[in-house]
């Protein structure tokens, strides 16, 4: 696991494509769309130390992810409540090459190490990624809105308690 850097930006992008095909194939095409999430976006996460890849041995990303701080979106939560109100990290981001298997536990062993309160959330349409979450350890909380309006099923892993 390590930052990821701007000379990162084409093998990236390879990792969000192979992710948004099997989001489609797995009846989530619309999470994503065709271009998400778009190379500014990379950048700026990447610039903030917030972009992670993981590697394989001869050093080739395979996956890739995003560990943010609070997230302003998850301040109002519907049908739900959070587990706790301290300090948490964030999962955002979350994408895979398909090469690699345990990748979504290797990510929560990583940020726990950082902090071992973490939330996530995830499109209710993603059935992958909340099987994910659920089989590490993770609980549904409710819905958040995010600031367009869309809805996402929020999630929450709190090892402080």
């Amino acid at each position: 696991m390590r930052l990821a850097r701007t000379d990162d930006l084409p093998l990236l992008r390879e990792i969000f494509a192979a992710a948004r095909a099997f989001m489609a194939e797995h009846g989530n095409a619309t999470q994503w769309g065709a271009n998400f999430p778009p190379d500014e976006l990379l950048l700026a996460h990447i610039s903030r130390k917030e972009l992670y890849v993981l590697e394989s041995a001869d050093g080739t990303p395979h996956a890739a992810f995003a560990l943010t701080g609070e997230d302003p979106t998850y301040a109002h939560i519907k049908n739900g409540t959070w587990l706790s109100s301290s300090p948490y990290l964030t999962i955002h981001r979350v994408a895979s090459d398909g090469t690699t298997r345990g990748v979504f536990a290797a990510i929560v062993q990583f940020a726990e190490k950082i902090c071992p309160h973490l939330r996530a959330d995830t499109h209710e349409n993603n059935a992958a990624m909340r099987a994910a979450l659920i089989k590490n350890g993770f609980s549904e909380r409710g819905e958040i809105r995010l600031a367009d309006g869309a809805a996402r099923l929020a999630y929450e892993k709190n090892g402080d308690e």
